[in-house]
C-alpha cells in the first residue's frame, strides 16, 4: 500500500471529519483486521491506526445505510442507541466524505416505519418546496437578465436571459448561485456575461479541445471577448438575439 493510501485511511495528514460517536471507514485498498486477520474488509475501524474489523471493534451488530434519504437517515439515527459515521476518502478532492451510517437492525425498522406513516405529507411538502424553489428561480433569472441588460444595453434580450439562466442553475456552483451572484453584483454579473461571450462568441472551446492550455486559450480570445462586452456596454440594445 502506497503511504497516500495508507495516510488515507489512518487520517494522517488529511482532516477527518468531525463527528459524535464511532468513525467507520471504507478502505481505497484491501485491509486485513489487525485482529483476527480476516478480510479484505469492506468497512473498518481504527483502533491505535490498527485496521479493525466491525466485529472485533464491537460494531458488528450495525447494519450499513447508504446516505441520500435525509428523513430516514435522521430518524435512523434518533432511534439508534449506537450509531457509526462511514466516510470514504475522495482522492481527487483531498477530503473525507460521508458514505451513510451504521445503525441498530432494529432502529432502521423503526426508522423505515416513521417513513412510510407520513410518506404521503412529506411528498406534498417536497412538491410544495419546488414549486416554491421554482417560482424562486424564475423571478431570480429574470432579476439577473435584467442587471445584464442594465450594465450591458447593447445585449440582445433573448441573450441575457440565456446567460442568466445558465449563472443562475441551481446547484451549479456557478457565479450567479454564489453570495455575490444573489446580490447581483456588478462583478458577478459580468463574469457571467464574460464566461457567455468566451464559450459563445470565440474559439475558445475550440481551441481548448486542440490541447491549448486554458490560460493560453484565455489570453488568445481576451481581445474579442473584450471587444464584445465593450460594444454591448455602450450600444442601445434591440432586445432581438
Amino acid at each position: 500500500m502506497s503511504s497516500a493510501d495508507s495516510s488515507a485511511e489512518s487520517g494522517a495528514g488529511f482532516p477527518v471529519l468531525a463527528v459524535r460517536g464511532p468513525l467507520v471507514f471504507q478502505p481505497v485498498k484491501r485491509r486485513r483486521c489487525g485482529v483476527c486477520r480476516g478480510g479484505p474488509l469492506t468497512l473498518l475501524a481504527l483502533e491505535d491506526g490498527q485496521p479493525r474489523c466491525l466485529d472485533c471493534a464491537d460494531l458488528g451488530h450495525l447494519v450499513f445505510l447508504q446516505r441520500g434519504d435525509t428523513a430516514l437517515t435522521r430518524r435512523a439515527r434518533e432511534e439508534s442507541g449506537l450509531c457509526a459515521v462511514v466516510v470514504r476518502f475522495h482522492r481527487r478532492r483531498g477530503r473525507y466524505e460521508r458514505q451513510g451510517l451504521l445503525v441498530e437492525e432494529t432502529a432502521l425498522a423503526r426508522a423505515e416505519a416513521r417513513c412510510l406513516a407520513d410518506a404521503e405529507a412529506r411528498a406534498r411538502r417536497r412538491a410544495r418546496d419546488a414549486e416554491r424553489r421554482a417560482a424562486e428561480d424564475v423571478r431570480f433569472v429574470a432579476a439577473f437578465a435584467a442587471a445584464i441588460r442594465r450594465l450591458f444595453p447593447g445585449c440582445p434580450e433573448e441573450r441575457a436571459v440565456a446567460i442568466a439562466g445558465h449563472a443562475g442553475l441551481r446547484g451549479s456552483g456557478r457565479v450567479g448561485r454564489s453570495a455575490a451572484g444573489r446580490a447581483l453584483s456588478e462583478g458577478a454579473v459580468t463574469a457571467a456575461v464574460r464566461a457567455a461571450v468566451r464559450h459563445g462568441d470565440t474559439p475558445y472551446d475550440r481551441l481548448l479541445m486542440e490541447g491549448v492550455a486554458r490560460r493560453e486559450a484565455r489570453v488568445r480570445v481576451a481581445g474579442t471577448v473584450g471587444a464584445v462586452l465593450d460594444r454591448w456596454a455602450t450600444e442601445a440594445g434591440t432586445g432581438a438575439a
